[in-house]
């Protein structure tokens, strides 16, 4: 006979976080639950520092986003980057990168940059990552629009039960300039990274219970500008869950997935 499971439980040791106003997680823990203010900036993309020089020159806002998320998650677990397992989730791709590869096709001379062409796919951000860390761990990328966040989470946490093994789940937007920004109106570059852990240790931040089968509205924010970046990046949509961790209360949570669909979370800190 066999077990339909329908839940997914985990321990997040690890978290960074990148948004408008919120330049890391120690800054964002204290504005979400109430110690600051939010005063609303341009997200702050890190310089990054592990990829080799040419790399670096190379890296667009969208790998830096990425690479500076996971970078924080692990370094707050103290987690070996080398020997993590990771999952890539965004709702689009590099959207400048995008935008300049459509002007190029748009004249007479349609030769793209190498630079260009290879920061163009979607799993650029993981590439750069392999070569920043020199991971040979595995590595999944995925992209399903506004339920990206909840795809990625299912992936990450799905592989922690399974295979008993942390996996860096690392989740992020970039905006595209117009005319694409029109459509796809996105005001910045944000994004949130968990490390997950398959048993609980020193250190670790919280439980999570991840329930497929719910129903419901997805579980808002009371702080209006604060659930705008929720609405407006589909890599923010666990906000709700951050600010009960940085309350350090237990929290009951619908979060946005598939329309109809979202996805229950139990969230006990630690």
């Amino acid at each position: 006979m066999k077990t339909e499971v329908n839940q997914l439980t985990a321990w997040i040791t690890g978290i960074g976080l990148i948004a408008p106003g919120l330049p890391d997680w120690p800054s964002a823990a204290a504005v979400l639950c109430g110690d600051q203010p939010w005063h609303g900036a341009p997200s702050v993309l890190p310089v990054p520092a592990l990829l080799p020089a040419a790399e670096r020159r190379r890296a667009s806002r969208v790998i830096r986003l990425a690479l500076a998320l996971g970078q924080e998650a692990a370094a707050q677990a103290g987690a070996d980057v080398a020997q993590l397992a990771t999952v890539f989730a965004a709702s689009g791709a590099d959207g400048h990168n995008c935008h300049a590869l459509c002007e190029q096709l748009a004249t007479d001379d349609r030769q793209i940059s190498p630079t260009r062409f290879h920061n163009s796919v979607h799993n650029a951000a993981a590439g750069y990552w392999g070569i920043a860390t020199r991971s040979m761990a595995p590595c999944q990328v995925i992209c399903a629009y506004d339920a990206s966040l909840g795809a990625g989470l299912l992936d990450a946490l799905a592989q922690v039960v399974l295979e008993q093994r942390a996996v860096l789940l690392i989740c992020y937007d970039s905006e595209y300039p117009e005319p694409l920004h029109a459509k796809r109106p996105m005001p910045d570059a944000a994004g949130m990274a968990w490390l997950l852990a398959p048993a609980p240790q020193a250190g670790a931040l919280a439980q999570i219970t991840l329930t497929a089968q719910a129903s419901g509205a997805p579980t808002e924010l009371p702080d209006v500008p604060l659930d705008a970046l929720r609405r407006q990046f589909p890599a923010l949509r666990a906000l709700p869950a951050l600010a009960a961790l940085a309350r350090r209360q237990p929290a009951e949570l619908l979060l946005d997935y598939l329309p109809g669909q979202p996805l229950g979370l139990r969230v006990q800190p630690c």
